[in-house]
């Protein structure tokens, strides 16, 4: 099992420099197919050794060797692969898989076609350390290396220009790809902290170690810790206030979305809390704020959503409001609900991002609904695939988000939190509303993009294959709720409902799929049959609150970005140039006005060396004579 361990671990590396050694050249298509196979015996090994794990009910260990000695810290480059991270393990490479050959399509008249390859497969690779690390610092290193890949995917295309926000709400890749590297760094100072934290109370950062020392701890240590480590994950998940980097990340490649969105980097903050459930759960307050901030932002991205024009825009901010539920769940102490719908969100949202991107490509790369409808004409395929996502998404059963979303929603109401419960149900109704906009306007009603000139088509018969799995498990993954609990509670901490929330199950779920329903019923009413565009809606001041973000982003623009922008330049003008480059320089000029007037001694007459000498020595006899009188 050691064997298989290395293969899906370092399968994505081997992927990943292969590529590379095609970086340079012109397009190679076997470096896609290559890549993909890779990517597949990935998948295949993580997939063993989950049956593995799910039959043994044993934990794989292996240390590949000894990595950082100092002092007393000892760290080896350990992985483990258990009930938690196998199951990461396995969503990630299969998601991948699908992403890897999707965009052997998708990025097929591209120039970079061999480097995106290697981008993408190296950011497979950190998130697979990321997950497998028995420590950490294994975890921090995989954090950071997804970091980077993201920074380099979605700036993919940093060749296009860049478009100021008043002009157009789009910005460059290369903007999105900065800001979305820059506040996860902010972020990570927040994790680097906590590990601080961790290790200067417990002397380990292995993970059983330091579990097995926090009952040790103060409530104050653990309370530190936890809110550190919490300020890591919302980074990288990208929760309010540092959520604008998750909807700009859309400039990148439609796979990129894809892998980010779904499976990969904005699950790893989930992942944190859910790797370190004994921590939180030791610091109810701490999780109590975790589920607060995170169905405010599932309700705050729903209602962004409703507005926005941008067609993976509002699959960004879906993705951002899922990650809220997920975080709710874990707030609350459901770790095995919160990754139960990390999996099965992972489907049905790579599902749709893959479906935009047919969408994109079909009409020319072009995202505003506005200018689309009446594709399901030309896009069967595609459409069925959005429209099963969509369900998946909006909770409708018997589909994977009615599961795990039904769950999430039960567990706020079982802890008597009915606020919060309240605010998560209503925001389900809105999913259901934003998630249908998009299909109804995207593919039914009048065909408005011939007015347009766009003539849209289906994609290569291999990428709708490629995406079936996805579809398939977005349909039939919710039936293996009761499968996946007792195979994750076997680490994660089991979580029972009460008896009370156990006999109005059935009241709670109809109140869910009510509003479900009645969202899709709303979404019908106003966009199945075309575009009718309410001006004076679009002109209120709540509308324009939404479509703008709620103008966060102008908030940072106006108070962050150009005031720090103003006081760099101050310092550079007036600090840089005048004080610290003027004292270099004239420290420069002197040395060089010495050493050019010390030279014109050097004359070659041997008269002139006499003469200096003389003036030396009676130099040192002023000297010593009056330092004499001076100690005398």
């Amino acid at each position: 099992m050691e064997k298989l361990v290395y293969i899906a671990l370092f399968a994505p590396l081997v992927s990943s420099l292969f590529a590379a050694l095609f970086g340079m050249m012109p397009k190679k298509q076997f470096v896609g197919v290559v890549t993909s196979i890779l990517l597949g015996i990935s998948f295949v090994a993580s997939a063993i050794l989950a049956h593995y794990v799910y039959t043994t009910e044993e934990a794989i260990k292996v240390t590949l060797m000894d990595w950082i000695g100092a002092g007393d810290l000892h760290i080896p480059f350990g992985f483990v692969v258990d009930q938690v991270s196998v199951t990461m393990m396995t969503v990630v490479t299969l998601v991948s898989t699908v992403v890897h050959v999707y965009s052997n399509g998708y990025m097929d008249h591209d120039k970079s076609f061999n480097r995106f390859f290697s981008y993408l497969s190296a950011f497979v690779f950190s998130m697979m350390v990321l997950v497998m690390s028995d420590n950490f610092a294994g975890l921090f290193i995989g954090w950071e290396g997804v970091g980077v890949c993201s920074w380099l995917l979605i700036g993919f295309w940093y060749h296009k220009p860049d478009v100021s926000r008043e002009e157009n709400p789009s910005i460059s890749p290369s903007w999105a790809a900065n800001e979305a590297f820059i506040m996860n760094r902010i972020a990570d100072l927040g994790m680097l902290v906590g590990l601080f934290i961790v290790y200067w109370n417990t002397g380990s950062l292995q993970y059983d170690e330091v579990f097995a020392q926090l009952p040790h701890l103060s409530g104050s240590v653990l309370n530190a810790a936890a809110l550190a480590l919490f300020i890591g994950a919302m980074g990288k998940s990208a929760q309010f206030p540092l959520h604008t980097w998750l909807t700009d990340a859309m400039e990148g490649p439609t796979p990129v979305s894809a892998l980010i969105h779904a499976a990969t980097m904005v699950t790893a903050g989930v992942f944190l809390v859910i790797r370190a459930n004994p921590l939180f759960s030791m610091t109810p307050e701490i999780s109590y704020f975790i589920a607060v901030l995170g169905t405010f932002v599932a309700f705050f991205a729903a209602s962004m959503a409703l507005v926005n024009r941008d067609l993976k825009r509002i699959i960004a901010f879906s993705t951002l409001s899922q990650l809220g539920y997920m975080f709710a769940a874990a707030g609350l102490g459901a770790y095995w609900i919160a990754l139960f719908h990390l999996a099965a969100h992972a489907f049905f949202k790579a599902l749709l991002f893959l479906g935009a991107g047919n969408v994109m490509h079909a009409m020319d790369d072009e995202l505003d609904i506005f200018k689309m409808g009446g594709l399901k004409k030309v896009m069967k395929w595609t459409y069925l695939y959005m429209g099963l996502a969509s369900l998946a998404l909006a909770g409708i059963p018997p589909f994977a988000g009615f599961f795990s979303k039904d769950a999430i929603i039960e567990t706020a109401f079982n802890e008597g939190t009915y606020i919060l419960w309240a605010i998560l149900v209503v925001t389900a109704g809105m999913t259901a509303f934003y998630s249908f906009r998009q299909v109804f306007l995207t593919f039914e009603g009048d065909e408005r993009y011939k007015k347009y000139g766009f003539h849209p088509h289906e994609v290569y018969r291999y990428v709708l294959i490629a995406m079936s799995p996805l579809a398939i498990l977005a349909v039939i993954a919710g039936f293996f709720k009761g499968s996946f609990e007792a195979f994750v509670t076997e680490l994660l901490p089991e979580y029972h409902m009460s008896e009370h929330t156990h006999h109005l199950a059935w009241l709670l779920g109809l109140v869910v799929l009510a509003f479900a329903v009645g969202g899709i019923v709303l979404a019908y009413k106003k966009y199945a049959k075309g575009l009718k565009r309410d001006e004076a809606l679009e002109a209120t001041w709540y509308y324009k609150l939404l479509a703008n973000q709620y103008y966060i982003p102008n908030l940072y623009e106006e108070f962050i970005s150009k005031p720090y922008a103003m006081i760099s330049d101050i310092f550079w003008n007036r600090v840089d140039m005048k004080i610290v480059d003027a004292t270099v320089d004239g420290i420069a000029k002197f040395l060089y006005g010495t050493g050019d007037g010390a030279r014109r001694m050097q004359t070659g007459n041997l008269s002139n060396y006499l003469n200096w000498m003389a003036v030396g020595a009676v130099l040192l006899l002023a000297v010593a004579a009056i330092s004499a009188a001076i100690i005398g």
